[in-house]
């Protein structure tokens, strides 16, 4: 019987060894320095933690090693002698020598970013947003496809500024623009990426909805809003100020 290839969050404790060099620091301190890192996934969570042999992890001490960021260890006896420490709880993390944020990197993702013709339209509440022909398309595995739209093609008049940024390992860091309509402040609608990574470089400057929170319409279909988290710190539309 054929089965759907199975992306996180997963039901059991899942690990993967890398052979990547991985470093993290504290200040002028080097906090960990492994050869012998394992990816782990635990329960529930759809990104993975390091892990590491306890003597490849520096003891943190003093008013540094507070709870949420002393290492510990696994419920597992497969992993006896690892431990993970939080991400937060260091300044930067390395793999090799290139930084990586936010959270380790999962090998069994893949992000492409690919020029398109299709034809996207992007409507709220009746509104027309924006509309394209000349789309870059991201596939990040296991996330709905992104309609990533020239700024040309985006309607500037109900665009307002917006402090929100967030960042993705893969992809880089990204910029918010809220919507206004009615008298209504739709928070965070459309993101961008000014200095994106390498890997999706061709995005830069372009404008991305969520697909949660518009209609989007493609080729002419409209396509079902996906299920799950409607943005990072999304709100209900609010009055404008």
């Amino acid at each position: 019987m054929a089965v759907l290839h199975p992306t996180p969050p997963f039901d059991d404790l899942t690990y993967y060894p890398i052979s990547r060099w991985i470093r993290a620091t504290r200040g002028q301190d080097t906090i960990v320095d492994s050869q012998r890192a394992l990816l782990v996934w635990e329960p529930g969570k759809k990104v993975p933690v390091y892990a590491f042999p306890r003597e490849d992890v520096a003891l943190v001490s003093g008013a540094a090693a507070s709870s949420a960021s002393r290492p510990r260890g696994f419920a597992d006896t497969g992993l006896d002698g690892y431990i993970t420490i939080p991400w937060e709880s260091l300044d930067h993390w390395f793999e090799e020598d290139e930084e990586v944020f936010v959270h380790p990197r999962d090998p069994f993702v893949r992000v492409d970013a690919l020029k398109s013709s299709r034809h996207v339209r992007v409507e709220r509440d009746g509104h027309l947003l924006a509309e394209s022909d000349s789309p870059i398309l991201v596939f990040e595995t296991g996330l709905p496809t992104r309609y990533y739209l020239p700024e040309s093609d985006v309607d500037p008049s109900p665009l307002a500024d917006s402090d929100l940024q967030t960042g993705c390992p893969y992809k880089g860091f990204a910029s918010y623009r809220d919507v206004l309509l009615d008298g209504r402040r739709h928070r965070g609608l459309f993101w961008s990426y000014q200095t994106p990574f390498k890997e999706v470089a061709a995005v830069k400057g372009y404008l991305a909805p969520y697909n949660e929170r518009v209609d989007l319409i493609v080729d002419g279909h409209s396509q079902e809003r996906p299920a799950g988290p409607l943005g990072p710190r999304a709100e209900p539309s609010t009055p404008a100020a």
